[in-house]
């Protein structure tokens, strides 16, 4: 049988929600039905502080995560906000895999 394709762009997203929650426990909070305004306003902020990258504690990682927070809300943006999470996790694990073996 044939799998729909939204139930497994559904699939994914929840896969990267799931591994930014396990390091994040604030995550799953934002996850409950009543916070939509929390979300979207969190989600916003997070983008904008992470365009502020030249700040020392404001950086690029919050652009993803603003987005992966907007996602919850707004389906339409689940599916392209997945695809650049996993190509930002592999392309830094394939950084880190560069570095650490050129340092031994």
């Amino acid at each position: 049988m044939k799998r729909n394709r939204p139930d497994l762009a559904k699939r994914r997203f929840e896969r990267q929600f799931s591994y930014f929650s396990a390091r994040l426990p604030v995550m799953e909070r934002l996850r409950k039905p009543g916070s939509t305004i929390a979300r979207i306003s969190i989600g916003i902020l997070l983008i904008i502080g992470g365009l502020l990258a030249i700040l020392p504690v404001l950086n690029v990682w919050m652009i993803p995560l603003g987005l992966l927070i907007l996602a919850i809300d707004l389906p339409l943006l689940q599916g392209p906000v997945t695809r650049l999470i996993i190509f930002g996790r592999r392309k830094i694990g394939n950084l880190r895999r560069l570095w650490f073996r050129r340092g031994a």
